[in-house]
């Protein structure tokens, strides 16, 4: 009886350390707070991100940004499509910024580039 209290509480022990070292912190502190940063300055200076859900190159584009895409002000095309063809929007994603538009995926270190930030 004791060999099994024994064996319940080490296992035990062990799922609790596992779960604790399992946190989701996929992106390193500094790296998460770099990107919350660069996504806060682009909204802040009016930068658009113009995209769908289906579009393969909007996902990997959001993925860049991880948990930070939150703050990108990202427009819908489905959901506003007269918003996007006012915008001259002919491809996805479309970055607009300083009233410029890129097309395609960008990386954050040309996104910072071309805004400023």
């Amino acid at each position: 009886m004791k060999k099994n209290i024994f064996y319940f509480l080490f296992v035990l022990v062990i799922l609790i350390v596992i779960s604790g070292c399992n946190s989701n912190n996929d992106v390193a502190p500094e790296t998460q707070g770099e990107q919350d940063t660069l996504a806060q300055c682009l909204t802040e200076k009016g930068a658009k991100m113009y995209g769908t859900e289906w579009c393969g190159y909007c996902k990997k584009q959001k993925e860049s940004f991880g948990s930070s895409f939150q703050y990108v002000d990202y427009v819908n095309c489905e959901e506003k499509p007269n918003e996007c063809q006012e915008a001259g929007v002919k491809g996805y994603p479309t970055w607009k910024i300083n009233g410029e538009n890129y097309a395609g995926l960008q990386p954050l270190d040309r996104l910072a580039t071309l805004s400023g930030c």
